[in-house]
């Protein structure tokens, strides 16, 4: 079953800020890469970075791996450059995520922090800060 919001997008600066929740199936899954692909378009082809949390997000079907793998190629050429993950250490929930995103190349890394002012710290650090650096509009 799927939550009655199981996303929340919004950009500040080069950066798309993303939240996620519940249990994910195809229509999340679908909707949420149209959704993104709707936000990242927004940054008019400049490079630009992602942080997302995820402790909220209770995993998803086998359907939602070739959506979420599709996405990531799509943000890749549409100029990803960084994304930072938050959430608590589970083991699963890595599977499942290294199954569909990529950690590294040339010009993308991804990582993974337990709290959010270390991810936002790396992203700053990278170039790509926020003023808000806050993810408590998931709540």
């Amino acid at each position: 079953m799927v939550a009655l919001n199981p996303f929340q997008l919004w950009t500040e600066n080069n950066v798309l800020l993303a939240c996620i929740s519940g249990s994910w199936d195809e229509r999340a899954a679908s909707d949420y890469s149209k959704a993104l692909k709707h936000e990242a378009s927004q940054l008019k082809g400049r490079p630009w970075a992602h942080i997302v949390y995820l402790d909220d997000w209770q995993l998803g079907t086998p359907e939602i791996e070739p959506i979420i793998q599709d996405l990531v190629t799509w943000c890749l050429h549409n100029g990803l450059v960084l994304t930072a993950q938050v959430y608590c250490p589970h083991s699963v929930k890595r599977y499942q995520l290294d199954k569909m995103i990529i950690e590294k190349t040339l010009t993308f890394e991804r990582r993974v922090y337990t709290e959010e002012q270390s991810a936002f710290n790396w992203l700053a650090e990278q170039g790509y800060a926020v003023e808000n650096a806050s993810l408590r509009r998931c709540s």
